[in-house]
Order: C-alpha cells, then structure tokens, then sequence
C-alpha cells in the first residue's frame, strides 16, 4: 500500500499517511481563490477538490519539487459536461485517462496542472499559487520521497 495524502483546505494542512499512520503534517498555501470553493475552470485561482492521484513527480520543478495531480478527473469533467463548461469528446478523453491511469489532459477549459510542490522561489506566504498546494521545501522533500506514482491525495473543502 502506498501514501495517502490528505488536504484540508479550510484549515490549510496537509497530512501524509501510511499504514494509517501519520508520517507527515504540514502547514500549505493554496490558490488566491481557494476559499471560493472547488476549482472549475482555468484561471479560477482555485485548489479543486475530491480524491485524485499522483500522476507525475518532476524533481527539478520551478518550486522546488513537484508532485502532479490527477485534476480533472472524470468526477469533475461529467459536472462540467452537466453544467456545458466542456463537449463530450473532452469529457471521454478525461474519464479514459482516468481508467487507464494516465495523467489528464491538462489543456481543457477545466484548467489543469495542478501540484503539490514547494515554496515559491521568492518566498511568498498566504494563499499564492495558481490552484496548487504549497508547503515547505522541507516538507516537500519528505512528501516527494515517500510518495509514487498513483499514490491517493484527497483534497476536502
């Protein structure tokens, strides 16, 4: 069994478990509109929300180290395919990804590219990504060497 993390926006955390145990806890920054619910669109500034998986691990990101998200997943692309926000051909290809355990396309109208990753290069605090999750470059290289790909993050409001 692998890592499951787990996000609390409202109260800005992270916890890591495994075995169900607790092997990481940290404080995090989010997007500049987090507290405006779920994300639903690029450029929103908003952190989604829901269960997705770590899709990609990049080593020499801009912040530091960097774990991709699963968003969207097929969760979000049936709601917004529900709502008109994207056609059906990109909600197939985004609920495929999904069962076929590739990374989404990140290039929908839905927004994409979201990480967990470090601290912003010029040591920003509050709420300053673009929908990512922020923590602290040590507590990044800790998350980053215990989780692998496909491992759980729940993201709650």
């Amino acid at each position: 069994m692998g890592v499951v993390i787990r996000v609390c926006k409202h109260a800005r955390t992270l916890e890591a478990f495994r075995d169900g145990v607790c092997v990481l806890r940290c404080v995090v920054s989010l997007g500049s509109g987090a507290n405006d619910g779920p994300k639903r669109r690029e450029g929103d500034g908003r952190t989604p929300e829901g269960r997705y998986r770590v899709c990609t691990k990049n080593v020499s990101s801009r912040f530091f180290r960097a774990l991709g998200l699963s968003y969207p997943n097929a969760r979000d692309a049936r709601a917004a395919l529900a709502r008109g926000e994207i056609d059906e051909a990109t909600c197939l290809r985004l609920v495929r990804a999904e069962e076929e355990g590739r990374r989404p396309d990140w290039n929908t109208p839905l927004g994409g590219f979201i990480m967990l990753h470090g601290e912003h290069p010029q040591g920003r605090e509050g709420d300053w990504t673009a929908g990512c999750v922020a923590l602290a470059n040590a507590d990044m290289a800790r998350l980053f060497a215990l989780c692998a790909l496909g491992d759980c993050v729940e993201i709650a409001p």
